[in-house]
């Protein structure tokens, strides 16, 4: 039977957030078109936590196990994914747009002949068609793209479709591959980390962000103190403003032409709230916004809104922070 393909990215022998969401994602579509979702995995040691992709929607979570699938190789999981999908009839096939998701997704569209849509935001089946919704010019309008014919490859925006999980436990199956160095072209043999990384704010469960209320760039040490008082569970957002000022790197920019983020605590400090923004951090479950002036958009979307001046209540809050969890 055809099914919609969900390709499950993992990182440490661990199934990555984005990839539930990509399981539940083709969840959606698979019980609109009536079909079965095929997720795969390929690694080395995760047969174990592979077994985890049922309860997001998998029906089958077929299992690569090779020590040369242990780190990315794009012409390796290329021939293995774009093979599968041939074999399989899959009638759309999903990966996430991650960094490994972008690069990967748009080779087995190649091999495959088939379309390709990015950042996709929205997926919906009309008239027995996929179509999918995805941001144009930097999220100023949204774009609908129909899939027809062959197997449509999406890449799904990461903290758009939340992990949904499913009462039916789906099968874990061996996926048989034979695979030798002539198939990965290049090999990568040693990945180096570099020292004291930063929290990525797309998975961050508590951010704090910053605006240009902030009024300068020095300023910004009372959103990394307040960020830092959490004991290394927050991650330090901003907005578009203080990015393109130069103020801070744009790996911590969240909205349309930044990061998705769905973190419990979303605490937006000097941020008015425009709509670009919005889009990015809406979906976080609390939102606390901190502002001089009470017609800030922001105030909208906040679950709670504090009026005032920042370089007063961020510290504040940093202390208070401390001592709860002293």
């Amino acid at each position: 039977m055809p099914g919609i393909f969900a390709f499950a990215e993992t990182r440490d022998g661990e199934i990555r957030k984005v990839s539930q969401e990509v399981v539940t994602a083709a969840r959606k579509l698979a019980d609109a078109l009536g079909t079965e979702v095929h997720a795969v995995v390929l690694g080395s040691g995760i047969a174990g936590a592979a077994a985890e992709l049922g309860r997001y929607g998998a029906d089958k979570v077929f299992v690569g196990e090779a020590a040369a699938f242990d780190k990315y190789s794009a012409e390796g999981f290329t021939t293995v994914i774009s093979s599968f999908i041939k074999e399989h009839g899959c009638d759309v096939a999903l990966f996430p747009a991650s960094s490994l998701g972008k690069d990967l997704a748009p080779r087995v569209a190649a091999r495959l002949g088939s379309g390709y849509s990015s950042d996709v935001i929205g997926l919906e089946v009309q008239g027995g068609a996929v179509v999918a919704t995805r941001p144009e010019y930097g999220g100023k309008l949204l774009s609908q793209v129909a899939a027809t014919g062959g197997t449509p490859v999406f890449s799904v925006r990461a903290n758009v479709f939340l992990p949904v999980e499913n009462a039916k436990a789906g099968t874990v199956e061996t996926l048989n591959v034979s695979v030798n160095e002539a198939d990965f072209g290049a090999i990568v043999r040693e990945i180096k980390a570099g020292a004291a990384e930063k929290l990525d704010v797309g998975e961050a469960g508590i951010i704090v962000a910053g605006g240009r209320g902030l009024g300068s760039p020095e300023n910004f040490k009372l959103v990394e103190d307040l960020a830092a008082a959490f004991g290394g569970k927050a991650a330090v957002g901003a907005s578009r403003a203080v990015v393109d000022a130069g103020w801070r790197p744009h790996a911590e920019q969240v909205g349309q032409t930044g990061k998705t983020v769905a973190p419990t605590l979303y605490i937006a400090a000097g941020i008015s709230g425009a709509i670009q923004h919005l889009a990015g951090m809406r979906t976080a479950r609390y939102i606390v916004a901190i502002n001089k002036d009470p017609e800030a958009p922001i105030f909208k979307v906040a679950d709670y809104g504090i009026v005032g001046d920042l370089n007063e209540i961020l510290p504040r809050m940093a202390d208070e922070v401390r001592k709860m969890l002293a």
